[in-house]
C-alpha cells in the first residue's frame, strides 16, 4: 500500500486491480486540499504500472465521500484569485480520474455527497449500496458545480434530473440514483462487496486494449464528435491486426476463456 496526502489517500494494487481509497473515515472522507492535489500524482504513477487493468475508487468507514473539507473553505475561498485556484486543483483531480485510461469503478456505500459524487461521477461505473445516498448540494452554501462536473451529471442522468437535482440540493435514494442512472448497479450490504469484485474480474478478463479504446471514443462521442477520424479508423485497424484480436478469435474457435496480454 502507498500514501499520499498523508496517508488521505491510500493506493493499494492486488494482481490486476488497483484501489484508491478515500481515508479521512474520521470526516467521512471530506476531501481536502491535500487529496485533491495528489491525485493526479497517484493517478499519474499508476499509469506506469501497465499491469493495471481496473481501478477501484471506494472510501474508508462507510462513506464514500461527505463533499469537500468545509474547514478549508475559510481559505480556499478568501479571494477572487484563491477561489479560482481551488476550482482549477478540483478540475484537475476529476479531470485526471476522468481521463484514466482503463476503466474506474466507483464502489459506494453511505454519503456520495457534492465534491464526492463529483469524484464518483469521474469514474466509468458506480456500483452501490441500497443504503446510499447521493446528491449535488451546493446550492445550500450559494456555491456551484464545475462546467465539467455538471456535464459529467447531465450526461449521467439527463438535463432535466440534472437540474432538478442541483436546485433543490435533495439527496437521491439509491433505488432513485438507480432509476435515474447516476448509478449502474445496487446490492445490499451484505453482497456489495462480492458483486464489485465480480465485476471488476470481469472486466480484467476482457481485452484491455479493446475496453481501453472503447473508452476514448465513448469520451470523444461525449464531447460531440459524430464522424470517425483518421485516428479513430487507425484504432479500428490496429484492433483487428493486434494481438487480442488474434487471441479472441483463437478462444473462440476453440472455445476456450481468452488469455489476453496486459498492453
Amino acid at each position: 500500500m502507498t500514501d499520499y496526502a498523508g496517508g488521505a489517500l491510500q493506493l493499494e494494487i492486488g494482481g490486476r486491480i488497483a484501489t484508491v481509497v478515500l481515508n479521512r473515515p474520521q470526516a467521512r472522507n471530506a476531501l481536502n486540499v491535500a487529496m485533491w492535489r495528489d491525485l493526479p500524482q497517484l493517478l499519474s504513477d499508476l499509469k506506469r504500472r501497465r499491469d493495471v487493468r481496473a481501478l477501484v475508487v471506494r472510501g474508508a468507514g462507510g462513506h464514500f465521500a461527505s463533499g469537500a473539507d468545509i474547514s478549508e473553505f475559510d481559505e480556499v475561498f478568501a479571494d477572487h484569485a484563491s477561489a479560482l485556484a481551488y476550482g482549477r486543483l478540483l478540475e484537475t483531480a476529476t479531470g485526471a480520474l476522468a481521463a484514466f485510461d482503463c476503466p474506474v469503478v466507483a464502489v459506494i456505500e453511505g454519503y456520495c455527497i457534492g465534491a464526492g459524487l463529483a469524484v464518483a461521477l469521474a469514474c466509468d461505473l458506480r456500483i452501490a449500496t441500497a443504503s446510499a445516498r447521493l446528491g449535488a448540494p451546493p446550492a445550500k452554501l450559494g456555491l456551484i458545480y464545475s462546467l465539467a462536473d455538471t456535464r459529467r451529471l447531465v450526461q449521467a442522468v439527463g438535463a432535466s434530473a440534472a437540474k432538478a437535482m442541483l436546485f433543490t440540493a435533495e439527496l437521491r435514494s439509491a433505488p432513485e440514483a438507480l432509476a435515474l442512472g447516476l448509478i449502474d448497479e445496487m446490492h445490499t450490504i451484505e453482497a456489495l462487496e462480492a458483486a464489485a469484485a465480480a465485476r471488476v474480474a470481469g472486466l480484467c478478463a476482457l481485452s484491455p486494449s479493446s475496453i481501453r479504446r472503447a473508452k476514448a471514443t465513448v469520451g470523444r462521442v461525449l464531447d460531440g464528435a459524430v464522424e470517425d477520424t483518421d485516428e479513430t479508423r487507425g484504432w479500428f485497424a490496429d484492433a483487428a491486426t493486434g494481438a487480442d484480436f488474434a487471441e479472441g478469435l483463437a478462444a473462440f474457435r476453440a472455445k476456450r476463456a481468452p488469455e489476453f496480454s496486459d498492453p
